[in-house]
């Protein structure tokens, strides 16, 4: 599936609800679906900085895709880091590069955290869109 399929189903499952407490319950529920995070992988180096949450992301190359991984302390972030997951992993590099995030304006996600979480969000699509980077002057 393209990363804006992908989007577009995210669009489509969050458009199913009109309140904003339905649409949390499903980020917490994406969340706790996240698969847990290795604690060899929760390292400094791996959080990442501007969000609220502890929050831990890694990437690695496999087959020219990137893969990720991450998680939070926080279960609502844990939802979001999951929707980011979802869209991104298993892209390669330069789809992951080229790609606009729109389903983040589309389901009102921006405006509905706090502007912390908020500006934690950005922090992790700018960590993810920099692992893609380094991954695509990986030598094939």
């Amino acid at each position: 599936m393209t990363i804006n399929e992908l989007q577009d189903n995210i669009i489509d499952e969050f458009s199913m609800f009109d309140d904003w407490m339905d649409k949390y319950a499903l980020l917490i529920d994406l969340g706790n679906s996240l698969q847990p995070l290795n604690d060899k992988d929760k390292t400094p180096q791996n959080i990442i900085e501007g969000c609220q949450s502890r929050v831990w992301l890694n990437a690695e190359l496999k087959d020219g895709l990137v893969l990720y991984r991450g998680e939070s302390d926080a279960v609502l972030v844990k939802g979001i880091v999951s929707l980011l997951i979802q869209v991104l992993t298993a892209h390669t590099p330069e789809e992951i590069i080229n790609t606009e995030l729109y389903f983040i304006e589309k389901i009102g996600l921006r405006e509905h955290l706090s502007p912390t979480r908020s500006n934690g969000l950005l922090a992790m699509v700018k960590q993810m869109k920099l692992f893609a980077i380094a991954f695509s002057q990986v030598k094939k």
